[in-house]
């Protein structure tokens, strides 16, 4: 069994993410290539984002710390502290709107 602080991986991935020119700093927390379940800490600073990509698979947005915005077409979600996002099975985008860190959750498909 594997015990991880998320508080802690929050602190440093958003230290990292302030301090490169991209503003965003991500490490994942579980599973990988090799596993259908993937977990990642994603930090973003305040208003640095994600451009449009597409959905990985069954995903979810848990977030952390902060205020994001996950966008799709003409639909919008805002999450803070402590929201669940469903990710939807479409292209879409993710800003933060404050600094902030999500966990961001993928089963990939088959």
């Amino acid at each position: 069994m594997q015990k991880i602080s998320l508080d802690a991986q929050v602190r440093e991935q958003l230290e990292r993410a302030a301090s490169t020119s991209s503003g965003r700093s991500a490490t994942t927390v579980y599973g990988g290539h090799e596993h259908t379940l993937r977990q990642t800490v994603l930090a973003l600073t305040a208003g640095t984002s994600l451009a449009e990509h597409e959905n990985p698979g069954e995903a979810t947005l848990l977030v952390l710390r902060g205020h994001v915005r996950l966008t799709s077409g003409d639909t919008a979600w805002e999450g803070r502290s402590g929201d669940l996002i469903v990710i939807p099975p479409v292209r879409h985008a993710l800003e933060a709107i404050d600094d902030a860190a999500v966990l961001l959750t993928v089963a990939q498909h088959g």
